[in-house]
């Protein structure tokens, strides 16, 4: 037997009260200082202190702050589950925008702070943005070498679900490859 259209209307508004009720009100914008403070978590403050930090959230660009030493930070990325702000110099902030426009990186060695840790919904694929099982790949604080320089280190751990307490290759294969070590705070 069909239900009838005031039902099914009442259900629906019953589901969408429902779901909206378990995931909460929407998050409060954080405020420009909130972000500085975020992404300046991400590195050493000698590093930090003087980055250009630089929030991408909703696919947007825009500078919170102009650095003076190369660096640019970036403050925790909201669509992941874990604090995961970020420093990085020169070559791993082109490294960055490469991987973000989906074209190759330029041959260089970049190098990247993660001192606050990371979620990834891949460790083997780098066009993954939600996990496929629901298991996001954890990753304490960490450095990263990324470029050229990681293909040639031979011996690291690789995989779907890599021991994050030790050094491991990230989307291994790839162009965007890198090395990912933990680092003890």
């Amino acid at each position: 037997m069909a239900m009838p259209k005031h039902y099914r209307l009442w259900y629906l508004l019953l589901a969408l009260s429902v779901s909206t009720v378990l995931a909460g009100p929407p998050p409060v914008p954080k405020s420009d200082q909130a972000l500085i403070e975020s992404a300046m978590s991400a590195a050493p403050a000698t590093v930090s202190k003087d980055a250009t930090i630089v929030d991408m959230t909703g696919g947007k660009m825009r500078t919170l702050r102009k650095g003076t030493n190369g660096w640019t930070c970036t403050p925790d990325d909201p669509g992941t589950p874990g604090d995961d702000p970020m420093c990085l110099d020169p070559n791993g902030w082109d490294w960055l925008m490469a991987l973000m426009a989906n074209k190759p990186p330029a041959d260089k060695v970049g190098f990247i702070y993660m001192l606050k840790g990371g979620s990834d919904a891949s460790n083997v694929d780098p066009s993954i943005t939600a996990p496929k099982d629901g298991r996001w790949v954890t990753t304490g604080p960490h450095v990263m070498v990324v470029g050229p320089a990681a293909k040639l280190m031979l011996g690291y751990i690789k995989g779907d679900y890599p021991d994050t307490s030790k050094p491991y290759v990230m989307w291994a294969g790839s162009p965007y490859e890198h090395l990912m070590i933990p680092v003890k705070m």
